[in-house]
């Protein structure tokens, strides 16, 4: 039978008709699968009350304060492991105690998935604080680590560029002082979850050393 018939008739070919429809729902399972994926980000827009607590301390757009650190960018990955930890009381250097172990206390675990989410997509600005004559020793350190002081390179576990991989931070971009007080805090034995190996590592680096690693790392995009 031709097609003839069903077009005199006003009637579509079943092909035809079952081609269109199909195609207009491929469209929709895209759309839906999109909606989806961003779901969480959508649901933490800038203007969500869950958002703008963190970025009382953490900046606007997550870009960090001083001795509070930038979030924009993070792991995802790394922000849940960290919630975790406030929330275990396992990162217990001081403003960890003082500030985060009550700030997550009552934080539903979906509502910590969506905050790392929605911020890990935010794009990050490096803090381009650090002294830059310190900044060449520091990423020579980064690189090549300390070997007579038996200190790995710090990309064997955060990446070339500091974009950090997986639930191991992204370090590129934070500020001087932050990251400066975080190796110093390490040093002096304080946490930032169970089994990292920061406190070994940071207790062989000298005041020098700690210093060239934060200037370089403020200025890494």
């Amino acid at each position: 039978m031709t097609e003839a018939p069903f077009q005199m008739c006003g009637v579509r070919k079943p092909e035809a008709r079952w081609r269109r429809l199909m195609g207009g729902m491929s469209w929709k399972i895209v759309v839906l699968a999109i909606v989806g994926s961003v779901a969480p980000v959508l649901a933490f827009d800038g203007g969500d009350s869950q958002v703008r607590n963190c970025t009382w301390c953490h900046g606007a757009g997550g870009q960090g304060y001083t001795v509070a650190p930038r979030l924009a960018g993070q792991r995802s990955e790394y922000l849940e492991s960290q919630i975790k930890s406030f929330r275990e009381h396992t990162r217990d250097n001081p403003f960890s105690r003082q500030y985060m172990w009550g700030a997550v206390a009552s934080l539903a675990p979906q509502d910590a998935r969506d905050l790392a989410a929605y911020f890990a997509s935010v794009p990050p600005k490096p803090a381009n604080d650090g002294d830059s004559f310190l900044a060449v020793r520091g990423k020579t350190i980064y690189l090549d680590g300390i070997p007579e002081a038996n200190v790995a390179s710090c990309y064997a576990c955060h990446g070339p560029n500091a974009e950090g991989v997986r639930n191991i931070p992204r370090l590129g971009g934070l500020a001087y002082a932050y990251l400066k007080t975080r190796l110093e805090q390490w040093g002096q034995g304080y946490h930032s979850g169970m089994g990292t190996p920061m406190p070994v590592v940071a207790r062989s680096l000298g005041p020098n050393e700690i210093e060239a690693l934060a200037s370089y790392l403020s200025f890494v995009r």
